[in-house]
C-alpha cells in the first residue's frame, strides 16, 4: 500500500517532536484503535467521554506505526516504547494535518451543507464521480469539528475529486472548518427545521448555513436549492461573502441544473433535466423525490467541477441509498417477502415528509400494507410538539395503513391520528420491537424513520435478525 504521509512530512505539518525510530511513513489515519488497520498513524484524541491516550497500547498491538500524542500525556504512557509524534495539542494538530492536506491537493474541491440530505448528496458525488476519476470523501458523517480535519488528513495527494460534508448545530461552527477544507464549490441542499431547538427560526438556520460560503476559493461556485423559501437569503449571504459563481438547482425555471420532467418508480426514478446547456435524461438508482432533488445538485457540481458529464450520468443509474438513509431490504417470511426501509439515522420534518413520500410510492404485495415506524426527531427545542404533532397531516395523506411510534416526544402525534391508522404508541424501541416483530406479514412494507439518537436502528437489526434478507437488496430495474 502506498503511502499517505512521510513521518518527514507529519512531523513539519504538526510542528511535533519525534520519539524513537519513526518507520518512512504512514498508510492511514485512526482515530479508534478498533478500526485501525496496520501502518496507520493513530491520534491520541481527547473527545468528551474518552481519552484516546488510554487506548495507545490497543493501537499498538492493532499495528499503529506511530503514535500522535500529547506532551502532558507521556507521563501516563509509562514504559510504552512505539515510535511517537508528540504535540502539544493532537485534536489541533491534526487540524494542521488537514490544512497541509489541501495545501498539497490539487483535487476538484466540494463541500456540501444543508438541513437534510448532506450525507446523501456527499455519497451520490462520490459515487458519480468515481467514474471519472479518483475520489477521496468524508467517512459516514464526519462532518463536525474532529470529522472534517481527519476527512483532510486522510485525502490523499493523488485524488482528482474530494467531497467534504461540513454540519452544524449551532452558530459559528461552520466557519473554521469551511476555511480549512477550501471548497472550489460548495452545496446547501435545503434549509429545514432541523436542529431548530439552537435556534429562533429557519432564517437563523439558513444564516448559519451560509457561513460555509465563506471558505469558497476565489472564483469559486455556490450550489443552492432555487426551489427553497430561503433561496433569496442565500443568494445575499453567497454574494456578501464574495462568492463569484451562484447556481440554482431544482424545478424553478430559473434553475440553472433544472428538472424538467420526472417518473417516480418505487425503486428507481427517471428524470430529464437541463444541465446549464446540456439537456440530459438519466435513471436514478436510488428512489424517491428528495433523492432527485439531490442529484440535481450533484449533476450541476460535477459539470463545474469539470467531469465527463455523460459518465457522471451513467453512473447515477446503479446509484444506490446508504444504511439508515434509505436502504431496502426483501426480508424472508415464511409466507412471502417483506420490504424494509432503512430510514433509522435521521430526522427532521423535511426528511420525515420525504420518508413518507417514499414509503407511500413502494407497493405492496398482495394483501400487505404500508407500515410507518416512527421515532422522536430531537433538538427541535420549544418547536417540538408542533412539529412532532404536525406529521398527522403527512401520515393521512398517505396510504399508510399502520403507524408505530416510539419515544417521549411522539406521543403528542398518537393521540393526534386518526382512528382509522392503527397506532400502537410505547415508550421506546426496546418497548416497540416485539409488538413490531409480531405484526408484520407477507407483502407488508414497512419504514423506520427517527433521529439516530433514539436508537431505531435496533428495531431494523430486529427485523434483519428475525427475518434474514434475501440474498440481495432491492436494486434497480
Amino acid at each position: 500500500m502506498s503511502l499517505l504521509w512521510t513521518s518527514e512530512a507529519l512531523v513539519d505539518a504538526m510542528g511535533g517532536r519525534p520519539i524513537g525510530s519513526l518507520p518512512e511513513g504512514i498508510t492511514g489515519i485512526s482515530i479508534d484503535s478498533r478500526s485501525l488497520e496496520p501502518g496507520n498513524a493513530f491520534f491520541a484524541i481527547k473527545g468528551e467521554a474518552m481519552d484516546g491516550h488510554d487506548f495507545a497500547t490497543a493501537a499498538v498491538k492493532a499495528g499503529a506505526a506511530v503514535l500522535v500524542v500529547a506532551e502532558a500525556k507521556l507521563p501516563s504512557l509509562g514504559r510504552l516504547t512505539a515510535p511517537m509524534i508528540v504535540v502539544q495539542d493532537v485534536l489541533a494538530a491534526l487540524e494542521q494535518l488537514g490544512v497541509a492536506a489541501r495545501a498539497r491537493s490539487g483535487a476538484r474541491i466540494i463541500a456540501v451543507t444543508g438541513s437534510a440530505g448532506k450525507t446523501t448528496t456527499k455519497e451520490a458525488l462520490r459515487h458519480v464521480l468515481s467514474a471519472v476519476g479518483k475520489v477521496h470523501a468524508s467517512a459516514q458523517s464526519f462532518n463536525n469539528h474532529w470529522g472534517v480535519p481527519l476527512t483532510l488528513a486522510r485525502m490523499p495527494q493523488d485524488c482528482d475529486y474530494a467531497v467534504f460534508e461540513i454540519g452544524m448545530n449551532h452558530p459559528g461552527e461552520i466557519r473554521p472548518l469551511v476555511k480549512m477544507v477550501g471548497p472550489h464549490i460548495a452545496i446547501v441542499t435545503m434549509i429545514a427545521a432541523a436542529h431548530l431547538g439552537f435556534f429562533k427560526n429557519l432564517d437563523e438556520i439558513a444564516t448559519a448555513k451560509a457561513e460555509i460560503f465563506e471558505g469558497i476559493e476565489p472564483g469559486g461556485a455556490a450550489v443552492l436549492n432555487r426551489d427553497d423559501s430561503r433561496w433569496k437569503l442565500l443568494e445575499k449571504m453567497a454574494k456578501g461573502a464574495g462568492v463569484e459563481h451562484i447556481f440554482g438547482f431544482g424545478e424553478h425555471a430559473r434553475a440553472t441544473f433544472r428538472l424538467t420532467s420526472c417518473e417516480l418508480y418505487a425503486d428507481h426514478s427517471d428524470i430529464a433535466a437541463k444541465i446549464g446547456k446540456r439537456e440530459i435524461a438519466a435513471r436514478v438508482g436510488a428512489p424517491g423525490r428528495h433523492m432527485v432533488q439531490n442529484v440535481l445538485a450533484v449533476l450541476g457540481a460535477a459539470q463545474l467541477a469539470g467531469a465527463d458529464l455523460d459518465k457522471v450520468v451513467a453512473a447515477l443509474a446503479d446509484l444506490s441509498a446508504e444504511r439508515g438513509r434509505g436502504k431496502r431490504h426483501v426480508l424472508h417470511h415464511p409466507n412471502g417477502p417483506i420490504t424494509l426501509i432503512d430510514e433509522s439515522y435521521n430526522a427532521n420534518p423535511a426528511s420525515m415528509a420525504a420518508a413518507m413520500a417514499l414509503l407511500n410510492a413502494t407497493p405492496v404485495a398482495g394483501e400487505g400494507r404500508r407500515i410507518a415506524v416512527l421515532g422522536d426527531m430531537l433538538e427541535l427545542g420549544s418547536h417540538s410538539t408542533k412539529l412532532h404533532a404536525a406529521l398527522a397531516e403527512l401520515i393521512v395523506g398517505t396510504q399508510t395503513h399502520n403507524v408505530f411510534l416510539g419515544g417521549p416526544e411522539m406521543r403528542v402525534l398518537a393521540d393526534v391520528l386518526p382512528a382509522e391508522i392503527e397506532t400502537e404508541y410505547r415508550a421506546g424501541a426496546d418497548e416497540l420491537k416485539p409488538i413490531l416483530l409480531s405484526a408484520l406479514r407477507p407483502g407488508d412494507v414497512v419504514m423506520v424513520k427517527s433521529s439516530k439518537g433514539i436508537g431505531f436502528s435496533k428495531l431494523v437489526e430486529a427485523l434483519l435478525g428475525k427475518f434474514p434478507a434475501e440474498a440481495t437488496t432491492i436494486e434497480p430495474t
